[in-house]
């Protein structure tokens, strides 16, 4: 272990000639599995946007539980959230076990809602949502925008976690920024290749490999590395210690081992404001919306909480390494927490099983990605392209843009990655939610009331977004002195400081409600509403559920 350690130290790591040929393997495997499941489960042409973007909507319970796990833990879990807790603490990486706890009820209530009045209508989006309740294709537009632009920096993070693995088993490294980037670039086509022929059944096919894998390997680190590190006692205490240790950068301490009362709104805010972003992301409805009834949801926001006590062990890992005394640092000779996780599986498991663990955590990138870039691709297709470009467009034609929009969208994430800094990855998952969390009104509020004007959710998500977007690009990282450097500001009216997302969605529910007050004073047409309360509480086989057009079809 001591020559692994001082060889990445001096930033010369030789390739790992045996963990890269597990990774490649596994990756091989998964491949072939993401084009073969183009015929798995089909009941129609994947040239229909139900079978190629949603699955069909034909997924059960234990599908969907492995979909909703490969969708929500993603390279933020494996990757952004240990070394967000190795770098600074409890803070910035341990609010993420909370907010995945408070979710799974939200989920519970608000899901299975928007799961009936789509199926009622053949919703394939939030925004299609949006545009049916209101009666506002602008509205629509806007939550269409905002997932497409929130998704991206999400994708990112994903890749920022293959590139983690890919450099601490020595690929990489060349000062040729091609050389240096054409591993990740080979597996980004290869991701794009699949998603493009199977569409989500290759994530949901995926997933059993990328869960199963991952499972292994946090039973054994668990089991495994403590008794290394000294024990649970020592692995605290250690972390303690860094933790008050003054930064020699800034002067504070390095981080929070526990928050104090300073800390308390940061953490509370991060993990509130996380919690009612991550199902607004079109990813997550995306895999909501592919199972076959409501019951569905209900059953996997019961057992969901399960993966939240992994989330927990994986966080505690970035703890771990600070006991083993890892040292994350990057082929260019730079220290990178982001490499923490990878490189404690370096140091201390045979290369055979670091490479079970390399490869876990980069299809556990590619399966959200997966979803991710589907998801966005389908908002383009039916809020933009059907909507203002091409309202005659037929199903084949949807299809076909949204295939080649989920490759012009992962091309996006491409460039957060190339042009934001890495060092703290977590905060491109942050950034996503400040934007994302600005379409819960329009969404969330649209399920239980039609009180709120169009123009006035239009006008408080407008005001929003500038606002979290000004805001979170003031915030400048102290040690690079990069813009967009977290996530985190001073809340002006209240003295504290909190989740830039949180205040922005206050500002935004504040114009709203003013805003359709002033309109409805001044008579402004509302839009008309095509749905009705008993959409509301639709299932499968209800007769108010009608065939899905594109399915009809086919048959």
């Amino acid at each position: 272990m001591s020559g692994t350690l001082v060889a990445a130290a001096s930033g010369t790591r030789g390739v790992n000639a045996v963990a890269l040929t597990v990774v490649l393997v596994l990756f091989v495997a998964v491949t072939v599995m993401g084009f073969l499941a183009a015929r798995w489960r089909r009941s129609g042409p994947m040239g229909s946007l139900d079978e190629w973007g949603l699955g069909g909507r034909s997924f059960g319970s234990f599908v969907t539980w492995f979909l909703l796990g490969g969708d929500l833990y993603t390279a933020y879990t494996f990757v952004a959230v240990p070394a967000a807790m190795f770098a600074t603490g409890a803070v910035a990486g341990f609010f993420a076990v909370p907010y995945t706890i408070i979710v799974y009820p939200i989920i519970f209530v608000f899901m299975s809602r928007l799961w009936s009045v789509s199926h009622t209508h053949g919703f394939v989006t939030p925004a299609d949502f949006v545009k049916g309740r209101y009666g506002s294709r602008g509205l629509s537009l806007a939550v269409a925008l905002t997932g497409i632009l929130a998704t991206m920096p999400y994708i990112a993070l994903q890749l920022v976690g293959i590139q983690a693995v890919l450099e601490v088993m020595g690929i990489g490294g060349s000062a040729n920024a091609l050389a240096r980037d054409l591993p990740l670039l080979v597996a980004f086509a290869i991701l794009a290749a699949y998603t493009y022929s199977s569409g989500l059944r290759a994530p949901a096919l995926i997933a059993f490999v990328k869960d199963t894998l991952i499972y292994i390997v946090i039973i054994v680190a668990i089991i495994y590395l403590p008794s290394k590190v000294g024990g649970v006692g020592a692995i605290f205490d250690a972390a303690q210690q860094k933790m008050a240790t003054p930064n020699p950068k800034t002067g504070a301490p390095t981080g929070a081992f526990i928050p104090n009362a300073a800390q308390t709104w940061p953490y509370a805010t991060l993990a509130l404001g996380s919690a009612m972003a991550l199902f607004m992301y079109p990813h997550s409805i995306t895999a909501v919306l592919s199972s076959k009834d409501r019951n569905v949801i209900r059953r996997n926001a019961s057992v969901l909480p399960a993966y939240s006590f992994v989330l927990g062990l994986l966080a505690l890992l970035g703890f771990v390494a600070i006991a083993a005394g890892t040292k994350p640092i990057g082929l260019d000779g730079q220290p990178n927490a982001q490499l923490v996780i990878p490189q404690l599986f370096e140091d201390f498991f045979p290369s055979w099983f670091a490479g079970v663990a390399f490869a876990a955590i980069a299809i556990g990138a590619l399966v959200p990605a997966a979803i991710m870039s589907i998801a966005a691709a389908n908002l383009f297709t039916r809020n933009i392209y059907r909507d203002f470009l091409k309202p005659d467009a037929t199903h084949e034609q949807e299809a076909k843009v949204s295939k080649l929009v989920s490759l012009v969208v992962k091309l996006g994430a491409l460039l957060f990655v190339f042009f934001l800094d890495r060092q703290n990855a977590i905060n491109f998952q942050l950034l996503g939610g400040i934007w994302i969390l600005q379409t819960f009104p329009a969404v969330v509020f649209g399920l239980y009331t039609r009180w709120f004007h169009r123009w006035a959710l239009l006008g408080g998500w407008a005001v929003a977004m500038v606002y979290g977007t000004i805001t979170a690009y003031n915030v400048v990282n102290p040690l690079t002195g990069k813009h967009l450097g977290g996530s985190i500001a001073e809340i002006s009216l209240i003295g504290r400081t909190g989740y830039i997302a949180l205040t922005a969605f206050v500002v935004n529910v504040l114009v709203s409600t003013v805003l359709t007050l002033v309109l409805r004073a001044l008579k402004v047409p509302e839009g008309q509403d095509e749905t009705r309360p008993d959409d509301y509480r639709a299932d499968a086989g209800d007769p108010r559920v009608r065939d899905i057009p594109e399915l009809t079809e086919t048959a």
